[in-house]
């Protein structure tokens, strides 16, 4: 392509909600942490140091028996959820910093050894769980 010489009426979405395709054998739970993993697919978050945290699932989605992109998820991402916390404990010195994917409801302070991706920033620590943002 070259640059342009002259308007152009450039598509877009709004990306608060997304549509994902579902990986092969996954469902995802309504209010589940979502992550893409390495092939682009929506999985539910898990220990796992190759997903990409998307945001929080809108619905149920069963496609446990489908292959991959058989069914979609609508996923709520750009705004911050609140989350349980691990035992290895995200505490308030975390606020701004990443914490990391325990599972698809849970976040940690550490990447675990190198085990866990990144689920998003903490924005606040609570007795019942973790603000992250997810963007």
């Amino acid at each position: 392509m070259t640059a342009l010489v002259k308007d152009r009426n450039t598509p877009y979405q709004d990306g608060g909600i997304l549509s994902v395709p579902v990986a092969s054998g996954k469902k995802i739970f309504a209010g589940s942490l979502v992550a893409a993993s390495v092939t682009g697919f929506a999985t539910p978050g898990a220990t796992a140091t190759n997903l990409t945290a998307l945001g929080r699932a809108e619905e149920t989605i069963d496609n446990s028996g489908g292959g991959d992109g058989a069914a979609s998820v609508l996923v709520r991402r750009g705004k911050a959820f609140k989350f349980a916390n691990d035992a290895d404990a995200v505490t308030q010195a975390e606020l701004g910093k990443s914490v990391y994917i325990v599972d698809d409801q849970t976040v940690a302070k550490t990447n675990g050894a190198s085990t866990r991706s990144v689920a998003g920033k903490c924005l606040g620590v609570e007795p019942d769980g973790v603000w992250v943002e997810i963007s």
